[in-house]
């Protein structure tokens, strides 16, 4: 079969092959302001695979270039990127002289763009984490726009989730197996540490790995690649957080082969742009490497980014007009201070040793072996015996006086308290926020029976071991092979951890819900226990999965015409160990699960036809299986071992096709896409009225089976009118929807059968959490005396509210009061229609200047976000408790809804300064 392969392989070649001449071309690469050689510049021309680094003295040169009119390509961090004209003739040695690079001041726009976007509200229901970070490496004009300007406003490129990218530290995943997701905030706060990298838009091909949909971003830290040099900074921000202070050595490669970086950093406030947001976070890198030979180097990389930040509450329209959309209810008053009883707290620390082994100027082989542990927690309050302290409890509000009915022998009359109403606002307003005092008051009464209010994390602890290998070789002069495996074995403890007795001296281990007796006991082996702080109770269990992935992958780059071939294979094994028996699983909680074991494959091409040097036309394809992640295969995983019904891989379709034009005053892309994402699962736990004829129960709902599409078209222009301005000009219009009625099963503990299992009809609805059309124009100075200035304006539309699939289903007919409610379907369907927000318009100002102060360069960077305060929305859900048309009939009668969507809000108007020095 290899020889099949490889003959395979030398026939292409010979079919696409051309000659090259005894011409060449060598240059100089300096510093425009300094005239100091650069060192590591890439220097490539393209439509060929000719490709070099430049050395110590920023010296290149290729010994056969194909003759004719060629453009010679120079790109490094922290500099513009040069694309240069020539023409190669035969026989003769082209010398471009002295070539200068200028600093790219915008850098700094990059370094600081995970500062505005990194809010990490994917626990709240917000949809996912920003993928802005994603998006910082590339060049390319409209991923900058979608980072940049968008990525304010919770904009995804082609509506993908971030689960779908691949996120590279030194060639290993960052990507949890829990949900596929990267922690961005495992290496927050280390933007120039983190600044080497590599990405690659949508399917394209990447040398590290097999990729997704989403793009694949690298991330070197190896330490020999650093600019030689220290870095301090200090920024001040109104958006998360406040200040951020950063400081970055690197040593370069001495003459012993010896290189270093190390690097540290500071964000905090005592409160971000939502009230009683505070945040605090540390970081700290190392990096050392030791090149034993020309041919062996090792690496060890050490992460350290710690991470606590408060969270802000998605609210409903009564709350926000009573308040404002800055509100959070989350948070109140001890003893003078704000304290937020949601904090994520974030501590996983990452250790990775890699081998680079240089067997020829052909063939390279990295290795890496990472271990990463430590710990995630979501704080809250927990309460027992007692009222809700939340202040925007739904009982506490107005709304739930206005949407009043009373029965009188079953007949249901409209009685709406408007007295209670005014008394309810006139409450809310005088005690908006949390209050802690009357929590500790009423443990101290309490406090022989044990605390009624404690303050608990939702715990994760996960260990994770990470072996991979990356092989990279040019098998001839137009073909390259990568290729890589990779074996992942992680461990994740997840219980309840109690923190705060909130003046108490012990908390009763009860499930209040329970029915009886056993079925209030979180372990029947420990039952009615009592727990103090540093204690774990409610649930406690253990998922270990085990992960195989190989992939290979041949790049073929001819005169016209380059291609790609990408082949994968993925072996994904889950099993679920609980350490409790629950009361209401006694014989399905305690012990191993069913080890549930997940091949799948995957295969992509490409290609990219030349149409001249300056224009092509790239086309991409992908067809792939994924494993669904672990959150989704264990649908009520803290309580019990039960599997989620008929769970599958998902399959997943894309095709591109795109109109790039690259010229030294002109970079254009054009491109259209097409995506299918077939069989995803979503989990979800509330509480719903009328679930059960009469009856209200805390509920899974498990949507299996679910199709998505994604199509549409983008397109970003980047004009140099003159040498100081720069116009650019972006578009995106695309369709995220669903494509047929999944499966939905709700299930309560201690219901031995499901409520409802049958189909949700949610083909047509919109996909929710970011805008479908994105539009933005620009303008940039940059002026001689290195100053520049840049304006945008943005234009958003297209988002949609995310919609409740029970709600769309045969139980929310059925278990309706027809009675007094009888079902009209004109009604329902004004109920059920799915809401589009308001479409935005930002405008965003940004600057910077630099100074050479002797060898030390001096910069400023700012921004001015939204600049006119608009007040936006950048996602939503509905809430399910209404799980009936009757319920759902009451209350819409009010002037306003008790369970109402619930909503979250972009950033008002923002700053950001960053001052920095280089030396």
């Amino acid at each position: 079969m290899k020889k099949i392969i490889f003959s395979a392989l030398f026939v292409m070649q010979i079919v696409f092959s051309f000659g090259q001449s005894n011409a060449g071309l060598t240059g100089k690469v300096v510093d425009f302001k300094t005239q100091k050689p650069i060192q590591s510049v890439i220097v490539s021309i393209q439509n060929t695979n000719l490709m070099q680094l430049s050395d110590s003295n920023g010296t290149f040169s290729f010994d056969k270039v194909e003759l004719g009119k060629q453009y010679v390509r120079l790109r490094t961090n922290g500099y513009k990127e040069q694309l240069l004209e020539v023409v190669i003739t035969e026989g003769k040695i082209v010398d471009l002289g002295t070539v200068t690079l200028e600093e790219d001041i915008t850098t700094e726009q990059q370094n600081t763009l995970i500062t505005i976007t990194d809010n990490d509200l994917s626990d709240d229901n917000s949809g996912s984490e920003s993928t802005a970070g994603l998006l910082q490496a590339s060049k390319d004009v409209f991923l900058q726009a979608a980072a940049y300007n968008f990525g304010q406003a919770r904009f995804s490129v082609r509506g993908i989730d971030n689960e779908y990218s691949s996120i590279l530290i030194n060639g290993i995943s960052m990507n949890r197996v829990s949900d596929g997701r990267p922690q961005y905030s495992n290496w927050g706060g280390l933007n120039d540490a983190t600044r080497n990298q590599e990405f690659t838009n949508g399917s394209a091909p990447s040398d590290y790995t097999f990729g997704g949909i989403a793009g694949t971003q690298y991330i070197s830290t190896r330490a020999s690649i650093y600019r030689p040099g220290t870095r301090i900074s200090f920024l001040g921000t109104n958006t998360n957080y406040n200040y951020r202070a950063m400081a970055t050595h690197s040593s370069g490669m001495d003459k012993n082969g010896w290189a270093y970086v190390i690097s540290g950093g500071r964000r905090w406030a005592q409160e971000g742009h939502f009230d009683g947001t505070d945040y605090a976070a540390n970081s700290l890198f190392a990096s050392i490497e030791k090149k034993i030979n020309d041919h062996h180097s090792i690496n060890f990389t050490s992460i350290y980014a710690q991470n606590r930040r408060g969270k802000n509450s998605p609210n409903t329209q009564e709350v926000t007009d009573l308040k404002d959309f800055k509100y959070n209810s989350y948070w109140g008053y001890q003893e003078g201070e704000k304290r937020n009883s949601r904090v994520k707290d974030v501590e996983e620390p990452i250790f990775t040793l890699s081998h680079y082994w240089k067997f020829n100027t052909n063939t390279r082989l990295n290795t890496n072996v990472s271990y990463q542990f430590g710990q995630i927690g979501n704080s809250r309050i927990d309460y027992q015996k007692a009222d809700n302290p939340d202040p925007n409890y739904y009982k506490k509000l107005p709304s739930y006086y206005t949407t009043l009915y009373t029965y009188s022998n079953d007949v249901a009359t409209y009685t709406p308290d408007y007295a209670a109403a005014e008394e309810a606002k006139a409450n809310f307003l005088a005690q908006p926020q949390m209050d802690w005092t009357a929590m500790y008051r009423m443990n101290n009464e309490n406090i022989t029976n044990g605390s009624r209010y404690v303050l608990y994390e939702d715990r994760t602890d996960d260990k994770t071991l990470v072996a991979n290998t990356i092989l990279s070789s040019q098998l001839a002069d137009n073909i390259v092979m990568n290729a890589g495996g990779s074996f992942t074995k992680s461990k994740s403890s997840n219980f309840k951890n109690l923190i705060d007795l909130l003046g108490g001296t012990h908390f009763n281990d009860i499930n209040t819900f329970g029915s009886t007796e056993d079925e209030q006991q979180s372990d029947l082996n420990n039952p009615a226990r009592t727990v103090v702080v540093g204690d774990k109770y409610g649930y406690n269990y253990i998922i270990d999965a085990t992960k195989i992935d190989a992939f290979t992958q041949f790049k073929f780059t001819y005169d016209k015409v380059d291609f790609y071939l990408g082949q994968s294979f993925t072996r994904s094994s889950y099993q679920r160990e609980g350490l409790y028996k629950n009361g209401y699983y006694p014989d399905n909680s305690l012990g191993k699960s069913e080890k549930l074991n997940f091949d799948n494959f995957g295969f992509k091409g490409g290609m990219t036809y030349k149409l001249t040097g300056q224009h092509y036309f790239d086309f991409n394809g992908i067809y792939m299986t994924k494993a669904p992640n672990t959150k989704d295969v264990f649908p009520n995983a803290r309580l019990s071992n039960d599997i989620t019904d008929n769970i599958k891989n998902e399959t997943i379709k894309s095709v591109d096709a795109s109109y790039i034009i690259r010229m030294p005053s002109l970079k254009a892309r054009f491109s259209a896409y097409f995506n299918e994402t077939e069989n995803t699962t979503d989990i979800a736990f509330y509480y719903a009225d009328n679930i059960s004829v009469g009856n209200g129960e805390f509920v899974s709902e498990v949507v299996s089976g679910q199709n998505k599409r994604n199509k549409g078209i983008e397109a970003g222009l980047e004009y140099q009118i003159t040498s100081t301005i720069k116009a650019t000009a972006i578009a995106a219009f695309g369709e995220y929807t669903y494509t047929n009625n999944p499966n939905l099963a709700i299930h309560a503990d201690g219901v031995t059968t499901d409520i409802f299992n049958g189909k949700a009809t949610m083909e047509g609805y919109k996909q929710a959490g970011m805008p479908q059309q994105a539009y933005s124009a620009g303008l940039e100075y940059r002026d001689p005396k290195f100053w520049w200035i840049g304006a945008n304006v943005n234009y958003l539309s297209n988002n949609y509210l995310d919609v409740a699939p029970l709600l769309r289903t045969s139980q929310f007919i059925t278990n309706s009061d027809e009675a007094n409610f009888p079902y009209d379907a004109v009604t329902a369907a004004s109920f059920l229609a799915q809401e589009k927000f308001d479409a935005f318009t930002l405008v965003n100002l940004v600057g910077g200047k630099t100074w050479r102060i002797k060898e030390k360069t001096l910069g400023l960077f700012a921004n001015v976000n939204n600049v006119f305060d608009i007040v936006y929305k950048t996602g939503g859900f509905e809430q399910a408790r209404n799980a009936s048309y009757s319920e759902l009939y009451k209350d819409h009668q009010g002037p306003t809804r008790s369970f109402g969507p619930k909503y979250f809000y972009g950033y008002g108007r923002t700053f950001m300064v960053n001052l920095y020095l280089n030396f």
